[in-house]
Order: C-alpha cells, then sequence, then structure tokens
C-alpha cells in the first residue's frame, strides 16, 4: 500500500473524528489551543489504536468485529446526539456543559464511537504489504489535525447561533451513527442501486 493510499484512508477514516469535534467546538464557550489538542489527541490516538489492534487481532475475529461495529457506533453516536438535542432544547444555560465536557469517560465514548471502523481496517492491513507503524501513525496524526480544526471551525459557527448549532450538531450525529448502521447493515447500498 503506497504513502498516498494511506494518506487517503487516514483522511476518510478521520471524517467521522471531525464531524464529532466539530459539534464539540459547537459547545465549547472558549476554545483553546489545549482543548483543541485534547480532543485531537483522544481522537487521533483512538485512529491509531484501532487499525493497530486490528493488525494483531488479524482475520480470525474479524466476523464477530465487523458484525457489531456498526450497531455500537450507532449506539454511541445517537445517545451522545439526543443529549444534545436536549440541551439546545433546554432553557437552562448550564445545560449545555456536558457537550462540552472534556471528561475522560466523554472523550473515551466519542473515541471509540469515531474510530470503531478503523478496527476493520487494521484487519485488513494483516493481509497487505503494510508497514503497521507507519500506518497508524500517519492516520492518527492526520485525525489529530482535522480534528483539532473541526473544533475551531465548530466554536467559529457555534458563537453566533449557539442552540440551533447544538441542535444541527446533535442531529449530525444522530444521522452519521445512522448512516454508519445503513452502510454495514446494506441498505444504504440497496437504495443507492
Amino acid at each position: 500500500m503506497s504513502l498516498l493510499e494511506i494518506l487517503i484512508l487516514a483522511v476518510g477514516l478521520s471524517m467521522d473524528a471531525f464531524a464529532v469535534s466539530i459539534c464539540k467546538g459547537l459547545a465549547m464557550k472558549r476554545i483553546s489551543l489545549g482543548n483543541a489538542a485534547i480532543v485531537g489527541l483522544w481522537f487521533g490516538g483512538f485512529q491509531a489504536l484501532m487499525p493497530a489492534i486490528g493488525y494483531f487481532l488479524g482475520s480470525c475475529f474479524s466476523d464477530a468485529i465487523q458484525s457489531v461495529d456498526h450497531w455500537v457506533s450507532f449506539i454511541l453516536l445517537a445517545l451522545i446526539g439526543v443529549n444534545m438535542i436536549r440541551e439546545a432544547m433546554s432553557k437552562d444555560e448550564a445545560a449545555g456543559e456536558d457537550s462540552a465536557s472534556l471528561s475522560f469517560k466523554t472523550m473515551l465514548m466519542l473515541a471509540v464511537a469515531t474510530s470503531i471502523d478503523a478496527l476493520s481496517v487494521g484487519i485488513t492491513f494483516a493481509f497487505l504489504d503494510v508497514d503497521i507503524a507507519g500506518a497508524v501513525s500517519i492516520i492518527g496524526c492526520t485525525t489529530c489535525i482535522i480534528s483539532m480544526a473541526g473544533v475551531k471551525a465548530g466554536s467559529v459557527f457555534g458563537t453566533k447561533y449557539k442552540s440551533k448549532a447544538e441542535l444541527a450538531g446533535g442531529v449530525t450525529l444522530i444521522l452519521l451513527g445512522l448512516k454508519i448502521l445503513l452502510e454495514h447493515t446494506g441498505i444504504l447500498a440497496g437504495l443507492m442501486a
């Protein structure tokens, strides 16, 4: 696999993290480089970790992983999205604090939800001529940078239209989870044909 192919793959894998990073930026009252770096490191770290794990698991567990990865992603993203919508509809100013949270629990859920597909990519790496250390480094760094940019983009948009943007962010997360679910169950492919 060439460097260009790995870079294109890294950008593709980072799109879920980018969308969630925008939502994080929408919810934050103040953005700092440190906050953007925290989001970027969580997402980049998990986008690098998952293919590495997948690579070492190999094909013997691929059927079990692929049969549930879309459900895990959908449930996590839907729960987070519903929470963001609830907070956007709330009149309580403090209600939005949770979606801006960078707590261990929140970031772990988001990082797993946005990187679980990368596990399957790692399994395919086991069957290809891939330098796994180089590939996961590129994937992780690309996702980190794109996620940091997403936080900034979300904050710029969110300062003017916070509740509408948070509502849109929640809907986006739910739709993203639904898209993952429909793609993996083959329903989306059937509709596009």
